[in-house]
């Protein structure tokens, strides 16, 4: 019998993509209290390479718990007025509760990541 204990894989996937200077950080699966640090790890690497603007896509969020909206606040003001972010957040998943809790009036939301792209090009990034 073997005394190694073999880690447990995240049920979140985060990445990075760039397009030009703006960083899209994507997560697949829960956001929550367990998950959200590899979310903000990401999102802490990200910033490290200066983007101009950031979008954090959360089309293939299955759960966005308060620990996961907080990473949102916590990232949004680390990045004004310098850099925009953009979330892209749709549906009784994602967008309602970022709504419920009062965060569709601090943060810019968008439904989809063509509208994310539209909101910088609209903004001037």
């Amino acid at each position: 019998m073997s005394d190694k204990v073999e880690p447990i894989p995240s049920p979140i996937v985060c990445s990075e993509s760039w397009h030009d200077t703006t960083v899209v950080v994507s997560c697949a699966g829960p956001v929550d209290m367990v998950t959200a640090p590899d979310l903000q790890h990401v999102i802490s690497a990200a910033l490290k390479k200066q983007p101009t603007a950031m979008i954090v896509d959360l089309t293939d969020t299955e759960l966005l718990a308060s620990y996961g909206m907080s990473v949102l606040v916590e990232t949004h003001e680390r990045l004004v007025p310098d850099v925009p972010l953009v979330v892209v957040a749709d549906g009784p998943i994602t967008r309602r509760p970022l709504e419920l809790v009062g965060l569709a009036d601090v943060l810019t939301i968008r439904p989809n990541l063509g509208a994310a792209f539209d909101e910088l090009r609209a903004t001037g990034d």
